[in-house]
């Protein structure tokens, strides 16, 4: 790999990874032709990388759009008005501007990032994102905070379809199933915003924290057309280039645990640009905390043997935010370290 620590000159990926582009639109139709291909294509990128981009997805471009005009106004705030809802050490609400997680703070900063709270698929209230938006970021974001709830429900209904469909490309007897699994699970949103950089040497993602997976199962990326972000496979970085209307589909940790290891997890970093202002999102989704996440039957039969260990999202949660960092094998030393709790 180019770099692994902050004092390490990041070296750009030039060429473009060709993740595939998948269009969703015979899929969301019942065509049977356009699944299979669909499918196909999904579990060609998901064995090699675990990444692919999407179109004709059914979410409302205008809500998109909504979402990132939005929250400009918040980064644009005073700092001290910004820190007022600041993340507190080990919590993942709140605003920050250095790295998602405080024990990379040592890296000098160029992206802020807010998170909201979490949403969770079976609420008790279906206002959970606009609340807080009104009642932690402040009367003057009420507006912002429904237009970031409608998102949370529009990429809810978009996972549930994903899922269904690598479900499809699994060649799964009962496609359900997947399904199932997450529907009483939760996400989370981050959004994140990259001002100027002139040097890329203060990549998140590339120097410190090194390059990395999501511990997640599932990541859908709003990039907009302004971005920097780098895929790892083949033993080497390529860049993923952004398309109009799509959104970015990464597999995380949790979900190849599912998998037995079929689907990679994505290793990604993001690469600071120097001439332009950039706002993405990220829902990352998972399921119940306290669902056991358990390597599905049907492909240990397949594959001979059992990869991974059963957890609960929780706990691997809690060892990628206070024990062991976010990196390219984080779900290995997890793994480990159920091992060794096992045998105290």
């Amino acid at each position: 790999m180019e770099s692994s620590t902050s004092s390490t000159i990041v070296i750009e990926a030039k060429e473009e990874l060709h993740e595939p582009l998948i269009d969703l639109e015979g899929f969301l139709k019942g065509d049977e032709a356009a699944t299979v291909s669909a499918a196909k294509l999904i579990r060609e990128a998901c064995t090699t990388h675990g990444l692919f981009q999407v179109i004709n997805h059914g979410v409302d471009p205008d809500i998109l759009n909504a979402t990132e005009v939005g929250l400009y106004p918040f980064f644009n705030l005073p700092m001290s008005r910004k820190l007022s809802i600041h993340k507190k050490v080990d919590e993942l609400r709140g605003y920050s501007n250095i790295a998602h997680a405080d024990r990379f703070s040592d890296l000098l900063t160029f992206k802020e990032m807010i998170n909201t709270l979490e949403y969770h698929f079976k609420g008790e209230t279906d206002s959970e994102v606009a609340d807080y938006f009104k009642n932690v970021v402040g009367d003057d974001f009420v507006e912002t905070g429904w237009v970031f709830q409608k998102f949370c429900e529009a990429m809810r209904n978009l996972s549930m379809k994903i899922f269904k469909l690598l479900a499809i490309s699994l060649d799964f007897e009962d496609t359900f199933n997947c399904e199932k699994f997450f529907e009483d699970g939760f996400a989370f949103l981050r959004s994140f915003y990259y001002p100027v950089c002139s040097d890329s040497s203060k990549t998140i993602g590339s120097t410190s924290p090194p390059p990395h997976c999501d511990p997640t199962s599932l990541t859908i990326l709003h990039q907009g057309q302004i971005s920097r972000l780098e895929v790892f496979s083949n033993e080497k970085w390529y860049y993923v280039k952004p398309q109009p209307g799509a959104l970015v589909i990464n597999i995380g940790d949790s979900l190849m645990a599912l998998t037995n290891g079929i689907y990679k997890s994505c290793l990604h970093r993001h690469v600071a640009i120097s001439d332009k202002n950039r706002i993405s999102f990220a829902y990352f989704i998972n399921p119940r905390k306290d669902k056991l996440v358990s390597p599905i039957e049907e492909l240990i039969t397949r594959e001979g043997s059992k990869k991974y260990s059963d957890f609960k999202w929780e706990d691997f949660s809690y060892f990628t935010q206070r024990i062991d960092r976010v990196d390219t094998t984080t779900i290995e030393r997890f793994m480990k370290f159920l091992a060794l709790s096992d045998t105290k």
